[in-house]
């Protein structure tokens, strides 16, 4: 069963009808704190709790609509959020980037480096250091970037990244009480996809 999305274009439309939106942003504090669409509430991905969800939606009888940056994770979170029982679930398609290209109402703060870039460099580092090692220090040491190589591999046939999800639980991906990011995926001029 294919998943419902709307556009940006059409949520804007729903905004200026003036009808209630509950709209979900799956993506990490500090990705969320950089640019959020000012109706949506945050619900990182890795925190998300499907079956309560569920189980609120349904009571109340309301449609879910998910976002991250550009429709991914959350198309993932509307699979969760179906599976747990919940059929009222539509992704935004494009994300947070689409909205704002479309001129849905957007909250900015400081910049950060997106998840999916993380895990670009965090992969690529990882992949060159095991070639490094295993041309300089021992043969073995290949099976690093062997390894990285096939989670790459298997995040784009599953749309399921280990190591995403283990970098969205990192302290640098995560905001403060008092808002301020607790370490430094920050930067003034970087942000990517996601």
């Amino acid at each position: 069963m294919t998943m419902p999305t709307i556009t940006a274009g059409e949520l804007l439309d729903m905004v200026r009808e003036g009808q209630s939106i509950e709209l979900i942003d799956v993506r990490t504090p500090v990705e969320y704190r950089e640019i959020h669409v000012t109706f949506a509430r945050n619900v990182p991905l890795d925190r998300l709790d499907p079956e309560q969800l569920a189980n609120e939606a349904n009571q109340a009888q309301r449609t879910l609509y998910f976002l991250c940056r550009s429709g991914s994770r959350g198309k993932q979170a509307c699979e969760k959020v179906r599976a747990a029982g919940c059929q009222k679930v539509i992704n935004v398609e494009g994300g947070t980037q689409a909205c704002e290209q479309a001129g849905v109402p957007v909250v900015r703060g400081r910049k950060a480096i997106s998840l999916e870039r993380q895990v670009r460099i965090a992969a690529g580092s990882l992949v060159l250091l095991g070639a490094v090692l295993g041309a300089f220090v021992h043969l073995y040491w290949i099976a690093l970037s062997a390894f990285v190589g096939a989670g790459l591999v298997f995040a784009g046939v599953t749309d399921t990244c280990g190591m995403a999800m283990l970098l969205a639980r990192m302290p640098w991906n995560q905001v403060s009480e008092s808002g301020d990011a607790k370490a430094g995926a920050t930067c003034g001029s970087c942000a990517d996809d996601g």
